[in-house]
């Protein structure tokens, strides 16, 4: 396929090196700063910090890629107290007019010098409820599939706010807002499972949780992951 311009010019570019106490666990959601430029190596963005590095970051998620318009639809659904806009989701690149519905899984995509590949949607977790003062804001994101894209890194190099973002080849047919509803399905459905995990390109630690449940004929638990530990 012919390359194909996403996006002329991002709105913004985000990094933070800072972790704090998010209510009950430590977070660098809230310490992130604009920045004029990013350097991306191969496993990281330099001077990007993740508190959970066993849920939040790693070679298939280097990247955090959200679009910015998704804030005002939160806002108006009341999930969000006060004024917040980007980065308060925590990402690193900020855009409008690019949504879920229109990049796929495993493509590959061109920001300046840096070559990257989507991978996934972000899973959230309940750690957007506390920095959002909104107990279903989590499910909120799950279920309405405004949650952003991962990338990880095929060339590194520097972004800067005034690169264009390029799709440079499409290797799947499931667009990250697809993949968002086949992962989160309320019912058990293995043809589909299995359809999402054969996408070219997709997070590993999405193939082996798709292969578990059809493994085990069964989905797992998402009450931890939305909801962390309930008080009695």
């Amino acid at each position: 396929m012919a390359s194909q311009v996403l996006v002329k010019q991002i709105s913004g570019l985000y990094r933070g090196s800072s972790i704090v106490d998010l209510g009950s666990v430590q977070s660098a959601i809230n310490n992130k700063s604009a920045v004029d430029q990013l350097l991306v190596g191969s496993e990281h963005v330099e001077g990007d910090a993740q508190a959970d590095p066993k849920h939040h970051g790693g070679l298939d998620r280097v990247l955090h890629h959200f679009p910015r318009e998704h804030y005002g639809q939160y806002r108006r659904w009341d999930l969000i107290s006060g004024f917040k806009d980007a980065p308060a989701m925590g990402e690193n690149i900020s855009t409008v007019g690019l949504d879920e519905h229109q990049v796929n899984i495993g493509d590959i995509i061109q920001i300046g010098e840096v070559k990257l590949q989507v991978t996934q949607p972000r899973s959230p977790c309940f750690k957007l409820n506390l920095q959002f003062d909104h107990q279903e804001f989590a499910l909120a994101m799950q279920q309405s599939g405004r949650c952003g894209w991962f990338y990880r890194v095929l060339e590194s190099g520097t972004i800067h706010t005034s690169d264009t973002i390029t799709l440079l080849e499409r290797c799947s047919d499931i667009s990250v807002a697809e993949a968002m509803h086949i992962y989160f399905l309320p019912e058990f459905d293995a043809f589909q499972y299995q359809r999402l995990a054969d996408c070219s390109g997709l997070a590993a630690s999405w193939v082996s949780s798709l292969q578990r449940r059809i493994n085990n004929n069964a989905i797992e638990d998402w009450q931890m992951r939305l909801y962390g530990v309930q008080q009695a």
